[in-house]
């Protein structure tokens, strides 16, 4: 199987082939032809399996088919996505499959000023990639109007929720035309996510490349059960023990992570949290979710 053989334009193909891709993957396989006909989509598909361009590729076949160049461009393909590094990388996606048609792109993210990204929203864009707390407020300073939409995506939908961005991603889908084509994708399906389809999502096709709520081959997993109090012991144990470099620690509160940092230091572990609290511009800061430690020399 080639990308020719699943419909894609020639201006498509091009661009994918200065990518070095060749074969598609299973997730781009089974939802590219579908999504080209107009069909909703629900994908069950884990990062790193091809799913950006399993629906960039062919929201953009779709758009450019109806793009009258002498109209100002409006916003008409919305991305949905949780993380503003995952926002990045699917506009950087759309830039390049999209380098040889006349659509234009671009996103939107928290963490740093607004004033360039407004600028860009301003100049007209065909497809907006967007993290879902700063389309939120754009949308309600009206730079951004969602009238328009004719295709919108919703990428790692059941992160949306460990994130806690279920409620925005309900309000931002309410701004939406009730006529439009809707994909979504998720690794996993909890309840939550499984109402949202059923909401959004009209007859879809049902894609599923990986088994629900299954770990991809790379990670090995252990559990240690330990009593509260003694967590940090075991942390610094296994700091010493394992001699790893680098680590990245999850904690259900951002108080928690703060804590957690403050007693890795006193056993003189290099600790750094990262939480919705702190600005993505300090310099240490690379994401809103976890935090980082590494043991000293």
């Amino acid at each position: 199987m080639e990308f020719k053989n699943l419909g894609v334009n020639d201006a498509l193909l091009k661009a994918i082939n200065d990518q070095h891709y060749d074969t598609p993957t299973p997730i781009q396989e089974q939802a590219i032809p579908p999504t080209l006909e107009g069909r909703d989509v629900l994908g069950l598909a884990q990062t790193g399996t091809g799913k950006t361009a399993a629906f960039a590729v062919p929201t953009l076949q779709n758009l450019s088919l109806q793009r009258n160049q002498k109209q100002k461009r409006v916003i008409r393909s919305l991305v949905l996505t949780p993380t503003r590094e995952l926002a990045i990388q699917i506009q950087e996606s759309f830039e390049s499959y999209g380098r040889y048609l006349p659509l234009k792109s671009t996103v939107i993210f928290g963490g740093v000023g607004q004033g360039k990204q407004v600028a860009m929203l301003k100049s007209g864009v065909d497809i907006l990639v967007a993290t879902p707390g700063r389309l939120k407020d754009l949308v309600n300073q009206g730079h951004v109007n969602l009238a328009a939409i004719e295709i919108f995506i919703l990428d790692e939908a059941d992160r949306m929720l460990d994130m806690g961005f279920i409620n925005d991603v309900r309000q931002i889908i309410k701004l939406l035309p009730q006529k439009k084509q809707t994909l979504l994708f998720s690794a996993t399906m909890p309840k939550e996510i499984t109402q949202i389809v059923d909401q959004l999502l009209v007859d879809p096709v049902r894609i599923s490349i990986t088994p629900v709520s299954s770990t991809v081959d790379t990670v090995e997993q252990s559990v240690y059960f330990v009593d509260r109090n003694h967590k940090i012991d075991l942390l610094a144990d296994l700091f010493k023990k394992e001699r790893m470099d680098s680590v990245l620690i999850f904690t259900r509160t951002k108080h928690g992570a703060n804590n957690v940092v403050k007693d890795l230091e006193k056993r003189k572990i290099k600790a750094q949290a990262i939480h919705g609290n702190k600005s993505q511009e300090h310099p240490d800061v690379h994401s809103e979710t976890y935090y980082h430690a590494s043991p000293e020399p």
